[in-house]
């Protein structure tokens, strides 16, 4: 079982971070724009753990020393079930440094940008505190 995996499974958000590179990139299902850094792709994260009900993963697909892995899981939100996979690659120290999400159908992802819509000012403010406490830099 890949470590990301355990770590989500287990609701670790210590865990969860300390497995992201410091410029990794989020891709959202819903959002145009990918999201890069540690504190933004963290506090996304924590915001998903928030609205996604039910979540489990279903399969893992790749090879245990490979460098990219997909994660397919089932969630419900807003009372709309969802399917979905993490494309997760690792960088040449094991963290992860891209990270995107696809989800289907198209209600459940309308849901889940609804959803995240509401939680976005949280998430905001959650990454420049943690960007404050690292000692600087810049969230996009």
């Amino acid at each position: 079982m890949h470590p990301f995996r355990k770590a989500v499974e287990a609701r670790d958000e210590a865990a969860i971070e300390a497995l992201l590179a410091d410029d990794v990139v989020f891709t959202s299902p819903v959002a145009f724009k990918p999201y890069p850094g540690k504190a933004i792709t963290a506090a996304i994260l924590r915001g998903v753990m928030r609205v996604f009900e039910d979540f489990r993963y279903i399969k893992e697909i790749g090879a245990e020393d490979a460098a990219d892995h997909a994660l397919v899981f089932e969630t419900t939100v807003g009372g709309k079930r969802i399917t979905g996979c993490d494309f997760i690659h690792l960088n040449a120290d094991g963290k992860i440094d891209e990270f995107m999400v696809m989800v289907r159908p198209l209600s459940g992802a309308q849901a889940l940008a609804e959803a995240m819509g509401a939680q976005f000012e949280r998430i905001q403010k959650e990454a420049v505190a943690e960007i404050e406490r690292a000692g600087g830099g810049l969230v996009n």
